[in-house]
């Protein structure tokens, strides 16, 4: 595309896509909490100071759906605000909310990842992992469940972070070698109303 084309600005699409991370975030949140509020009841037991809870994985889900929204609040500014300064706000929403899909499918394996990895830890050593960690329990199955917890969670807040650097650089990269179509899904494209005469012209 020309560089001295300018496209329109589009601060609907960053309000829509700044409110899109919001609210993904807090359904990522719910989603890994169900999961591990499942998995261990124990962790958030000993971590969340949850002894007298009745329903542990109600309130573990709940749990995540108010820290994914916090979370989802960071991560939202970080985003929407690089993605309008790397397109100067000239992106359309789909083109920002794909890389958006990728982020969040990066951040999901990175918290299988987290998971696995603490799993393979407490496996190699359940001693180390109790001796290491607060309220672990004390039968090797339990120990297991507790770390896949623990570690999912640390992989998901880690690996959201750095998905979020790799999603803004791929973005930066596809926005500087894209289509001239890849923009126009609601705005006519500059070059093709350019003088059709323009060529002969030369």
């Amino acid at each position: 595309m020309n560089a001295n084309v300018e496209l329109p600005t589009r601060p609907l699409a960053l309000f829509a896509l700044a409110v899109t991370g919001v609210f993904t975030c807090g359904a990522i949140g719910a989603l890994t909490n169900a999961v591990n509020g499942a998995v261990s009841p124990q962790y958030f037991i000993a971590n969340m100071g949850w002894q007298g809870v009745e329903d542990v994985w109600r309130a573990s889900i709940s749990r995540g759906i108010f820290e994914g929204l916090l979370f989802g609040v960071g991560f939202s500014l970080v985003f929407t605000v690089g993605v309008g300064l790397i397109t100067r706000a000239g992106c359309t929403y789909g083109f920002a909310a794909r890389h958006l899909t990728g982020i969040v499918a990066g951040a999901l394996v990175c918290w299988v990842l987290g998971g696995v990895a603490a799993l393979v830890l407490a496996a190699i050593s359940p001693e180390f992992y109790r001796q290491t960690f607060n309220g672990v329990p004390q039968d090797f199955g339990g120990t297991l469940c507790y770390a896949w917890v623990g570690g999912s969670i640390w992989g998901v807040e880690l690996g959201g972070f750095a998905c979020t650097v790799i999603g803004l650089v791929v973005l930066r990269a596809n926005w500087q070698r894209r289509a001239p179509s890849v923009d126009t899904d609601d705005t006519p494209d500059l070059e093709r109303v350019a003088d059709p005469f323009a060529i002969k012209a030369r």
